[in-house]
């Protein structure tokens, strides 16, 4: 028969699963900080956008010469 204790010390003292933690950890950090960017450029990227249609609806560019 095998020890329990001694089983639940080698399990406690493995370390196989750490590093797959720490990425978890580091790729939910990650998708969060993205998250919370696009969160507070996306306002500013919508008003510059109305800003850009507006210019470009106002503009009117002519492509002949002269009064016509």
């Amino acid at each position: 028969m095998t020890d329990p204790i001694l089983n639940a010390r080698s399990f406690l003292a493995a370390e196989d699963g750490a590093v797959t933690v720490d990425w978890v950890v580091l790729t939910a950090a990650l998708v969060g900080l993205g998250l919370a960017v696009m969160g507070v450029i996306s306002s500013g990227m919508e008003n510059l956008t109305d800003d850009i249609n507006t210019q470009l609806n106002t503009d009117h560019i002519t492509d002949t010469f002269g009064d016509g």
